[in-house]
């Protein structure tokens, strides 16, 4: 695709980005740093309050400008910059400003990014919770209706999961013309860089990896800490469980024992070091959706891991997994004591996880085909809204009811009362 041919990114975002913090946010760099390599101009905007580990994107060459919910100020700022592609960072973000889009700049491409599908993390979780049997007509709910009609209402909606592609196309009937699998976006890894990774004699201990305040970090963290990690302790008297992620909060602290050498060690200044370092990554994933960002890190960094179904869904299409994949609390411990003491499996492993970095995340390939994909829909931007009846009405009726509910809101907090 020839560099230039789409000049102005709008990209909404639900957080600002945080690739050492999360998954969602080395994926956000990633596309950021695509549409860079197009000499785009890239504008990000999101009403979310400043982190202490955002990435500094304006570095980058990023214009940062932020923006407000329910204010007629971004109306202004939309139409004032005009972008001809706007990527909305998760459903929530359509909802909140894709009827301004629609009616400010209505010729910009309209990119919806997943991340993952929130209805299918969300059901799967209540499943746990209700210790019920998952099953697909589970997922009708009003969270999944408000996030399928975000997805019909743009243009182009990314999925980073193979499964997920599947779902919307089986369950929901989602046109395939709308949606486009692309997974994470990564470098190969060289034979250099595999000589260079730690052996299996100088790796010690089990790690996972993974911000607290998403769901299943925190329920993958407890479920070692109560069932798992109380037989493998006993099992492996001299190694120890280590447990890094941002934003630990009193429920994840309070797990901390160093008497059962269970670690709390939060945030990490380096993932890639402290991932390297140990000799297997220990992630038995309850629950999910999307792509699980603390097993690309393991298999980056030459570490095999033990993990669920739930946690390798998408993650390695066809090809051996990079350690073992088990269900049952019996099962994951005689699967962790496996990979912790037997060197040919582990090297193995290892291979595997490499070969399936190389092999299904490949950044160039995917990138050319995420652009290509651009480029046709935005050459036929009005013909391929008329084929998608359903998204334009969805968005008929959107901008009848979101648009004055947000209105409303907007006078209303224009009233002194609002502040009393």
């Amino acid at each position: 695709m020839a560099k230039g041919n789409l000049q102005t990114i709008l990209i909404i975002g639900y957080v600002w980005p945080e690739p050492n913090s999360s998954a969602a946010g080395s994926r956000m760099l990633q596309l950021i740093e695509l549409f860079l390599a197009q000499n785009w101009s890239v504008t990000f905007s999101t009403p979310a309050q400043e982190s202490g580990h955002r990435y500094p994107i304006e570095e980058l060459g990023v214009q940062v400008c932020p923006i407000k919910l329910n204010c007629d100020s971004f109306d202004t700022f939309i139409e004032d910059l005009q972008p001809t592609m706007v990527l909305f960072d998760r459903f929530m973000m359509e909802e909140q400003f894709g009827w301004r889009v629609s009616k400010f700049a209505p010729n910009a491409l309209k990119v919806l990014e997943t991340v993952d599908l929130h209805t299918l993390r969300k059901t799967r979780e209540l499943c746990l919770k209700n210790n019920t049997v998952f099953e697909l007509s589970q997922l009708n709910s009003d969270l999944a209706k408000r996030e399928v009609a975000s997805i019909f209402r743009c243009d182009i909606s990314i999925l980073i999961s193979a499964y997920e592609m599947e779902l919307l196309q089986d369950h929901f009937k989602v046109p395939k013309d709308i949606l486009c699998y692309l997974p994470f976006m990564l470098d190969p890894i060289s034979e250099e860089q595999i000589l260079a990774l730690p052996s299996f004699e100088e790796r010690q201990h089990f790690v996972t990896i993974g911000n607290f305040i998403h769901a299943p970090n925190l329920d993958c963290v407890r479920y070692i800490k109560q069932e798992i990690w109380p037989i493998l302790k006993t099992k492996l008297p001299k190694a120890e469980m280590h447990v890094y992620g941002s934003y630990p909060q009193q429920k994840a602290l309070q797990l901390h024992n160093p008497k059962e050498r269970f670690f709390i060690k939060g945030w990490a200044d380096d993932a890639n070091e402290v991932v390297s370092k140990a000799r297997v990554c220990l992630a038995p994933l309850r629950f999910g959706a999307g792509m699980k960002g603390k097993l690309i890190e393991a298999m980056y960094n030459g570490t095999p891991s033990v993990t669920t179904d739930i946690g390798a869904e998408s993650m390695h299409a066809n090809l051996p997994w990079n350690g073992l994949i088990k269900n049952t609390v019996p099962e994951i411990v005689d699967a962790a004591i496996q990979l912790y003491t037997d060197k040919e499996l582990w090297l193995q492993s290892q291979k595997n996880g490499m070969a399936i970095v190389n092999q299904v995340f490949p950044k160039e390939r995917l990138g050319e085909e995420f652009l290509a994909l651009i480029e046709k829909v935005s050459s036929n931007l009005e013909k391929h809204r008329q084929l998608n009846f359903i998204g334009a009405m969805l968005l008929h009726h959107t901008m009848k009811s979101t648009e004055f509910m947000s209105k409303w809101i907007a006078e209303k907090n224009k009233s002194p009362l609002s502040n009393s």
